[in-house]
């Protein structure tokens, strides 16, 4: 999804939804739901989706257009990382999509129970990233990626329809397979940098 067409479709679909919110001539309107259309036939264009389903995904907001906030807890048991195995057989930090009724810390207790079982309480702002710049990009809208580190309380691993199982990971262990859209090894690695000294200054970009 790094493709520079890609960029100017969302863009256009911000300026478009922008103008939809505010613009109050229906002339103009009219010509904003044209360019959304527009963005949407350009990814449709570049992507194996249809343009239907881009409609359904790129264009279904209202109001002012603004980033996507996705939680990670980093939790550490004798000096090893915590990741969660996906489905699809990929490894990530604990997390998800920022509900609307939590904030960042409880959002991020909230994950990382329904997807490991285990019970932690959210203690340092480890980064604020934009994902653009770290991750691989599969969706047409912005994403900021909020690392907390976590103290883990108690629980044990509970079945669940995101994970298959969980495991402790040192700094020179981590699997092959990340899922690199949601959690990078550099991501990791810097969680493991904040764990490791007391006196961390939160990163953002």
């Amino acid at each position: 999804m790094n493709d520079k067409v890609l960029d100017w479709a969302v863009r256009i679909q911000a300026i478009a939804q922008a103008g939809l919110t505010y613009g109050k001539d229906v002339y103009d309107k009219e010509r904003y739901e044209q360019l959304r259309a527009i963005a949407a036939e350009m990814v449709a264009e570049k992507t194996e989706l249809s343009v239907d389903r881009i409609q359904d995904l790129f264009c279904n907001e209202e109001g002012y257009q603004t980033p996507k906030v996705d939680t990670r807890g980093a939790v550490f048991r004798d000096g090893k990382i915590l990741l969660v195995h996906e489905n699809n057989g990929t490894w990530s930090l604990p997390g998800g999509w920022c509900d609307v009724d939590q904030s960042v810390a409880s959002n991020v207790i909230k994950e990382v129970k329904e997807e490991t079982g285990l019970t932690v309480f959210a203690e340092r702002l480890i980064a604020v990233q934009d994902w653009r710049k770290h991750n691989v990009c599969n969706y047409v809208y912005g994403v900021v990626k909020v690392f907390v580190l976590c103290q883990e309380v108690g629980g044990t691993f509970a079945e669940n329809i995101e994970t298959t199982g969980i495991q402790y990971f040192g700094r020179d262990e981590l699997p092959d397979r990340l899922a690199v859209e949601k959690t990078t090894a550099e991501q990791i690695l810097l969680c493991f940098d904040a764990y490791e000294d007391q006196n961390w200054k939160t990163l953002f970009d």
